[in-house]
């Protein structure tokens, strides 16, 4: 039987353009404005000619057959979903709710039609989109690190602090954890994790709370010393030959704020649906199930990582602790807090 296909003038143009694009001889920007097409769809059809040559570029016959209508009870199925399980979800999040637990499979913008025309979906204005920095070349270079302060259990009065570290290479989340307060032991204790799974990295990019830097004071009327101690974080960190960077705005720290967000929407949701009470359960679904389904969606893998194997001779314990100066005194005593220790003879 033969290959029927339907050539016409223009696909014939276009793929004298596109072979162009693909010699080198003219830009895809350039293509584009020809061809009075975008710039992407420039590069989707030149992949498909490298692919299949000008088959590629062709569309179907018009025997093919069209595209199967989605039934109604399948779509009584979905409003039905719709408004008794997932009415709080996005639609993106809805996709693959239906495809995960209700083997229901629908493209995006079949299944807004579907909603926005029974009233389930109303269509908002698209959001100014800005420039993300460019992400860094290998995994472990940069890591971020924010806490949200946030009603994570809405059947809980009290908000709680979700403490979060993200590998700018990569976008993965290897651990995060709820606490009652950001406090100093609270991320202290979200690092040492970050370094038990994945290894030593290379800097850490932080905002300008007073557990990772000490403010530095000085001025005619303020008596201070001006070399003031690092603050414990700091210190760990220079033991561990960690850089530490510090943000001057929230947007600085743009991947993991947008993860935030994300967490802020489908992880609520996705507690709710497993029935998550408190936040000690909240904490194993989020690392043991929440966490390795974000990382096997969003995160990239690079063809290179710098993070290095904890050295044996290093004990963390000794590292992530408070530490502090003190004079010992002729009589081997030193002060501490308001009380006095005596060191016993050797």
């Amino acid at each position: 039987m033969e290959k029927k296909v339907l050539v016409t003038m223009k696909d014939i143009q276009r793929y004298k353009v596109l072979t162009d694009v693909i010699e080198k001889k003219i830009k895809g920007n350039v293509a584009a404005k020809i061809l009075g097409i975008s710039y992407v769809h420039v590069s989707k059809l030149k992949k498909k000619i490298i692919t299949y040559g000008f088959e590629g570029i062709l569309r179907k016959p018009p025997s093919s057959p069209p595209n199967k209508k989605i039934s109604q009870s399948i779509i009584n199925n979905i409003l039905k979903l719709r408004k008794s399980l997932y009415y709080d979800f996005n639609i993106t999040h809805f996709k693959k709710k239906l495809q995960e637990n209700h083997n229901i499979k629908l493209s995006y913008e079949s299944l807004r039609q579907i909603l926005i025309l029974n009233g389930l979906h109303q269509p908002t204005a698209k959001k100014k989109v800005h420039r993300m920095r460019r992400r860094m070349p290998k995994a472990g270079m940069l890591v971020q690190m924010d806490s949200s302060f946030h009603n994570w259990l809405p059947h809980i009065k009290e908000k709680w602090w979700l403490i979060a570290m993200i590998d700018d290479a990569t976008n993965e989340v290897p651990f995060a954890y709820f606490f009652p307060k950001d406090t100093l032991f609270a991320n202290m204790f979200v690092i040492r994790k970050f370094i038990e799974l994945k290894g030593i990295f290379m800097s850490l990019y932080v905002d300008k709370a007073s557990h990772f830097i000490t403010t530095r004071h000085g001025g005619l009327h303020y008596s201070v010393n001006i070399e003031q101690n690092d603050s414990q974080i700091q210190r760990a960190l220079k033991e561990l030959d960690i850089t530490l960077i510090t943000a001057n705005s929230p947007q600085a720290k743009g991947r993991i704020e947008v993860t935030f967000r994300l967490f802020q929407d489908r992880l609520i949701k996705e507690m709710r649906l497993a029935g998550i009470k408190d936040y000690n359960q909240s904490n194993i679904f989020l690392n043991n199930v929440f966490l390795p389904s974000y990382n096997a969606k969003f995160s990239h893998t690079t063809s290179e990582s710098v993070f290095a194997l904890l050295p044996n001779n290093l004990n963390l314990d000794l590292i992530f602790c408070i530490k502090q100066n003190r004079t010992v005194n002729n009589d081997n005593t030193f002060k501490f807090y308001n009380h006095t220790f005596q060191i016993p003879p050797f």
